[in-house]
């Protein structure tokens, strides 16, 4: 068991990337076996999952969604938060049950938990009816772990980043829409973030590696791809190949696929030139994350954001003001230690003066092996729980706003699935990024369609297709 050592991960820079060839291992030897897969945390666990199903497959495997008829599970956890180990503790506990009554269940755990020295040890002491533990470096090893079918518990969790491998066998979670890693981990070392540690520093992958995806992808029929990195427009900055984010989207914006979306955005490396680029493509959405954290300077220090709060609305106003229609959501940490009340004030100044279309709002966790961890919390979470409140309230109220907006215009709407709203309704997002439900449209998955906006709430839309009649 090789585990990392977090407190030496900002020293792990020396280890040249090699890109690498995908060996699939194909195999008859689990035909007939099911597997079950629950995936926690950000869209790269969800992209990663596709491809540990490409390799559950190949061994013979198909997948169940029915956990009592299963012969294999994987959970693929986050790390982020610490509910996030909450729920996978709790989950194994319903595992164990399961494997009492099936002895022969493979239970597997990937994903960014293992990369946490502590959980590895955890999982070895107290969890040892687990069969295979392994980390985000060593996807690619799922496979020969499976085969092997050691009784005792397998841990492979690898302390340095893993190479670039390409061409793995995704099993998309859709035909309509895809994700296309473009990077691997993340250099910036926001001091309460543990994905440095987890997932290791920056690895980009070749820009034409990159355009080739996308354009089998369109060969497919996808109509849309979402660019996918911890921060994406970093992209390039550790090759040696002199271009950058912007020229890869500029590219993939080339292969004529109709709609591309990226996330995520982190405002130091957002530039000029990814702006004019957003600005001069149609098929690049005009919809931009852009994590704000937090309203107070004082604070961004803290968090190691490398940008101030009067910089941070700079560079949102340059983006409203050169992308026609943009909509702007953003990320927000309330109660980071020692946030006083006038710190927070600041945060409700920036997103009154941005009004974003939405945030995605958390309470301040502490993880373990982070530089804020050490920082002692002087704020209850009574206090922190009604900042949240108030802050939700607020950014409510604008996403509100800007949905009315919509209300009696007619939006090209890409139709992903049945919604839940009702039985005659589908759902579909317009190139802003709303949710809408729409009536009328049951036979139109899959499709890019006119619709008819005629409800508007914090959330979504509600809209008809619109029919055109000839005369």
């Amino acid at each position: 068991m090789n585990l990392p050592d977090l407190n030496q991960a900002r020293m792990r820079t020396d280890k040249k990337v090699e890109f690498i060839d995908a060996k699939n291992i194909k195999s008859d030897k689990f035909e007939n076996k099911k597997y079950f897969i629950r995936t926690y945390g950000c869209q790269m666990n969800v992209h990663d999952s596709e491809e540990i199903k490409g390799i559950l497959e190949n061994l013979g495997f198909k997948e169940t969604e029915n956990l009592v008829e299963t012969d294999l599970v994987v959970l693929n956890t986050c790390a982020i938060r610490e509910n996030a180990h909450d729920k996978v503790f709790g989950f194994l506990g319903r595992l164990k049950h399961l494997k009492k009554e099936n002895p022969d269940l493979i239970i597997c755990i990937g994903g960014c938990m293992p990369q946490e020295s502590s959980v590895a040890n955890i999982l070895k002491e107290k969890y040892p009816f687990v069969n295979i533990v392994f980390g985000t470096h060593n996807i690619n090893d799922l496979g020969s772990m499976i085969l092997k079918e050691s009784k005792k518990q397998q841990i492979e969790v690898y302390s340095i980043e893993g190479n670039v491998y390409e061409h793995m066998d995704y099993i998309r979670d859709s035909k309509i829409t895809a994700w296309v890693n473009i990077m691997y981990g993340c250099d910036k070392f926001c001091t309460y973030c543990i994905v440095p540690f987890t997932r290791g520093k920056q690895r980009s992958r070749k820009m034409e590696e990159i355009i080739k995806e996308v354009e089998d992808l369109k060969k497919e029929g996808y109509i849309e791809v979402t660019l996918l990195g911890q921060n994406v427009n970093a992209y390039g900055k550790d090759l040696e190949y002199g271009y950058d984010f912007a020229t890869l989207l500029e590219n993939v914006a080339k292969t004529g696929i109709q709609r591309i979306r990226f996330v995520t955005s982190h405002p130091w490396d957002f530039t000029d030139e990814m702006i004019d680029i957003i600005a001069k493509n149609d098929n690049i959405m005009p919809y931009i994350h852009l994590p704000l954290q937090s309203g107070s300077s004082k604070i961004l220090k803290l968090m190691g954001r490398r940008y101030t709060k009067d910089e941070y609305i700079t560079l949102y106003n340059k983006i409203k003001e050169k992308v026609p229609g943009v909509s702007i959501t953003t990320d927000i940490i309330v109660g980071f230690p020692n946030e006083t009340e006038e710190d927070f004030e600041e945060t409700l100044e920036v997103v009154n003066k941005c009004k974003f279309d939405g945030a995605f709002t958390f309470i301040y966790s502490p993880r373990e092996g982070t530089p804020a961890s050490k920082i002692k919390d002087s704020i209850s979470l009574e206090v922190k729980e009604k900042r949240l409140h108030k802050l939700n309230e607020l950014i409510n109220s604008y996403s509100l706003e800007h949905n009315k907006e919509y209300v009696d215009k007619i939006e090209e709407v890409l139709i992903l699935g049945a919604s839940e709203k009702g039985e005659n309704k589908v759902y579909g997002y317009t190139k802003t990024m709303k949710l809408v439900n729409v009536s009328n449209a049951q036979h139109d998955i899959g499709k890019l369609i006119p619709v008819h906006i005629t409800d508007a709430k914090s959330f979504s839309l509600d809209g008809e297709k619109v029919i055109f009649v000839k005369n």
